[in-house]
């Protein structure tokens, strides 16, 4: 017997449907898991009327609306490197030339016609129309000769937090920096879907609020702005103030190891070379420092560095005749052509005179035979001639060359007359006599400040030609520190010498430090020029307004630049590597202050 088919009712059908349904959306959910998608995109997003939640993070995107009339290069860069989680875009539309011309046509009669009509009323001008007509006009005039070109150009920034309150705190810290350069920004209320979509890659502008601008006042908008001076190796010189990065360099990794420092007094010049020779030490570097001001005892006694103090009234001594004692076969047969001529320097200093207007005379030309002959005869009665093996013979002092010169003809006698004051007279003892320092020391600090203001030059010439030739015999890392170079600057030939260590400090693995303060008379020198040339890293601390200018002439600043270096507080400056520079901040820990600050109020 046939069985009768049992009937659905509506109700059944409609579970049964539902069952199904319901199974296939559990099938499709765990199949779409594996998805990448699924795994990366957020549980759920929530839009509100002024913020939008992704995830758990909160987010809000502001547009601006407004800019200053004038636009400066760089002025994004606060934004771009904020130390805030941020998206930012841009939409950049060309439009073509005819289009804008003919609408800046139709603006320049516009003003023209107002400006017209308050004359006509009697009322006083209007500064603001007439620089609006004059950006038209010299607008209109860029675009006819092709020099510029018109664009539509939108900035939208998307901040994200972890709350509503450190969201409003983050959006306030953007407005501010936008606020100082006098750009204006809002909220995009009730847009804030659009505003998240037109930060996402897929570049599509959903909020389209754009200001017109021209080439020059775009191009300021360059987002890649912040100069990075990071490297593996090197030692930390303190924040990049651009992008709160550290800079870590290693200045022998230029392509010479020169450093000049620039500052005015007061501005941490001396704290910043200290704090690079404490480091420098760490890796192995040897420091040699000419010290005027007695500025570097405390951090040479910290690391038990070798402290020479030079007086009359010292006992130490240093022989200017001494030769290098070079392992080098060139070098070796060099050693005593390159000392004569350091010599013939040094006494054209000692021997020189000074006219009644205070102006340096050098020696004639008479002279300048007679002391050579008489430099070569000095070495030869000590027995030291050309020949390499002769070098290791006692050298003569500069009381063998007063009795050379005392006892030749020509200009001989009289030349003996002027040196007599450094082997018999006031300055006798100190440079007259054989060497008897043995710097054998990571770190060597020479002391001048005790010595009269006149023997101060001839000073510095001898003690950085004596560093000279131990650099030469012994090759190894080394920073030699000339603290208030200026004094040398103002002899032509211990400028010349100074000079030609920067010019020759790389072959010998030497990194030349030169400091001063007296910026203009420095950089109006052509030596002073010269040394800057050759010296791969600058620092530029504040500057005295006289100073700024020169400074402006010579690294080719901008005007922000220019505006900044003679307003930085202590311790900020510009700092150049090579091609790059960026503002530094200059850091020390508790420890390194305290062996290297010069502030009384810190040292106790």
């Amino acid at each position: 017997m046939a069985r009768k088919k049992k009937k659905l009712t509506a109700v059944q059908i409609a579970a049964q449907a539902e069952a199904t349904e319901m199974a296939e959306i559990q099938r499709a959910f765990e199949q779409g898991t594996n998805t990448l998608r699924d795994l990366i995109s957020p549980s759920a997003i929530e839009i509100h009327s002024d913020y939008f939640r992704l995830g758990t993070k909160y987010g809000r995107t502001i547009y601006v609306y407004g800019y200053p009339r004038t636009l400066f290069t760089g002025w994004i860069s606060p934004i771009i490197n904020i130390d805030e989680v941020i998206d930012v875009s841009m939409y950049i539309y060309p439009v073509e030339s005819a289009i804008v011309m003919k609408n800046l046509k139709t603006k320049a009669t516009q003003l023209e016609a107002s400006m017209n009509l308050n004359a006509e009323k009697g009322k006083i001008r209007d500064p603001e129309l007439e620089a609006a007509l004059m950006d038209t006009e010299e607008l209109r005039d860029q675009l006819q000769v092709g020099a510029e070109r018109f664009f539509r150009f939108g900035l939208y920034v998307t901040i994200w937090a972890d709350s509503l309150d450190e969201l409003k705190f983050v959006q306030q810290k953007i407005e501010t920096i936008f606020g100082q350069q006098m750009i204006f920004s809002k909220v995009a209320n009730s847009q804030q879907e659009q505003g998240l979509n037109s930060i996402m890659p897929q570049c599509t502008d959903q909020l389209q609020i754009r200001r017109n601008m021209n080439t020059g006042a775009i191009s300021t908008s360059f987002p890649f702005t912040s100069a990075d001076l990071t490297q593996d190796k090197g030692i930390l010189y303190g924040v990049n103030m651009h992008n709160n990065g550290l800079v870590i360099f290693d200045r022998f990794s230029l392509e010479n190891a020169n450093m000049v420092v620039f500052a005015k007094s007061g501005a941490g010049k001396s704290f910043t070379v200290k704090l690079e020779a404490l480091r420098s030490m760490m890796t192995g570097a040897e420091i040699l420092i000419i010290d005027p001001e007695n500025e570097y005892q405390k951090l040479c006694d910290a690391v038990g560095g070798s402290y020479i103090r030079l007086s009359l009234n010292s006992d130490v001594r240093i022989n200017p005749f001494d030769l290098p004692k070079v392992v080098d076969a060139e070098d070796a047969n060099d050693a005593l052509r390159a000392n004569l001529v350091t010599l013939h320097g040094l006494f054209r200093l000692m021997l020189g005179g000074t006219t009644a207007d205070g102006r340096k005379i050098g020696l004639t030309p008479n002279e300048e035979a007679d002391l050579d002959q008489a430099l070569i005869d000095t070495y030869a009665r000590a027995g030291i001639t050309s020949d390499p093996l002769t070098h290791q013979s006692t050298p003569p002092t500069i009381s063998n060359l007063y009795d050379t010169l005392l006892h030749m003809g020509g200009s001989g006698p009289q030349m003996a007359q002027r040196l007599r004051k450094y082997t018999t007279g006031t300055f006798a003892g100190i440079f007259s006599q054989q060497s008897n320092i043995d710097i054998n020391n990571q770190m060597v600090v020479f002391n001048i400040r005790d010595l009269e203001d006149e023997l101060r030059p001839v000073a510095m010439y001898i003690v950085l030609s004596h560093i000279w030739n131990i650099v030469r015999a012994n090759q190894k890392k080394r920073l030699l520190i000339v603290d208030e170079a200026w004094q040398l600057m103002q002899h032509e030939d211990s400028a010349n010498f100074l000079f030609s260590l920067a010019k020759r400090a790389r072959k010998y693995y030497l990194g030349l430090t030169t400091i001063t303060q007296d910026v203009e008379d420095f950089m109006g020198m052509k030596m002073g020029r010269a040394i800057v040339a050759n010296s791969s890293m600058q620092l530029l601390l504040k500057q005295s307004a006289s100073a700024v200018d020169v400074l402006v002439d010579v690294f080719k600043l901008t005007e922000e630049e220019k505006r900044r270096l003679a307003n930085f507080p202590v311790g900020q400056g510009l700092f150049f590597a090579g091609q790059n520079h960026v503002h530094i901040q200059i850091i020390a820990s508790e420890t390194e202050e305290k062996l290297i600050t010069t502030n009384p109020s810190q040292q106790q």
